[in-house]
């Protein structure tokens, strides 16, 4: 049996990263629950666990803030124990649209929270995981997008492209720690059934593009919960720096 971890999963509050808190409190983990504005929804993930029997807290942060994400891990410090999992979950999509009519700001909102809060994350989390200095060890797992090796032409070229970001990211810190006890692993969905389509403006654009799907359907996020799950587990224990394709076989 695995000792429970202490986790964070950010963007909590919905979709994959609520179904991924849901799943790892139901297996015994403690789980802060962190979210940017709709507090609403993560303490409804919060009371879901703790009418189960487990240990959750909600925690308001933005990602790509560094104040913020130095916060949200003191505060989890303190109220569940030192960190020794992590899920960057948190991401943002903007409206579909061709790279011509995209502006500077968007490309730095879309990179400030999909990868440099996934390395503002990562690095809190080495800090408290790496045996260097006096850490018990840890996982870390990156939510990519299987938009990585299409590149969503005519619709999210930034936001594959940040993902390509993740990938490389997950990689290069994988083997930079693999000798102090932290596995470093993405997960690759497909196309999942989340309000996130919502906002790129089309909210049923899973039904519209299932078709490209070997399995012919969209995936649920319980499907990519219980991967990250398995790569969070001792049954991962000899995996570092990869990447899992949960997208039906696309």
């Amino acid at each position: 049996m695995a000792n429970p971890s202490n986790l964070i999963v950010t963007g909590g509050g919905r979709g994959i990263g609520a179904a991924t808190a849901l799943l790892a409190a139901a297996r015994g983990d403690s789980v802060c629950v962190n979210y940017l504005r709709n507090g609403e929804t993560a303490e409804q993930v919060v009371r879901e666990i703790e009418k189960g029997g487990g240990n959750a807290i909600a925690v308001q942060a933005d990602v790509s803030r560094e104040s913020d994400v130095v916060a949200l891990f003191e505060t989890v410090g303190r109220k569940l124990g030192r960190v020794t999992a992590l899920v960057n979950n948190a991401a943002r999509l903007e409206t579909q649209m061709r790279l011509e009519t995209m502006d500077a700001d968007r490309l730095q909102r879309m990179f400030a929270a999909n990868v440099i809060g996934t390395m503002l994350c990562s690095r809190e989390a080495v800090r408290r995981m790496s045996t260097r200095v006096g850490g018990l060890g840890g996982s870390i797992i990156n939510v990519s997008s299987a938009a990585t090796k299409y590149g969503s032409p005519g619709e999210y070229v930034d936001y594959a492209a940040t993902k390509g970001a993740v990938e490389v990211f997950s990689l290069g810190l994988a083997r930079e720690v693999a000798e102090e006890g932290i596995r470093v692993n993405c997960v690759r969905p497909g196309f999942i059934y989340t309000e996130m389509h919502a906002a790129g403006g089309e909210p049923n654009r899973v039904d519209r593009v299932k078709v490209h799907v070997p399995m012919q359907r969209g995936g649920q996020p319980e499907e990519v919960a219980a991967a990250i799950l398995w790569l969070l587990s001792p049954e991962a224990s000899y995996i570092t720096g990869a990447c899992l394709d949960v997208a039906g076989g696309r």
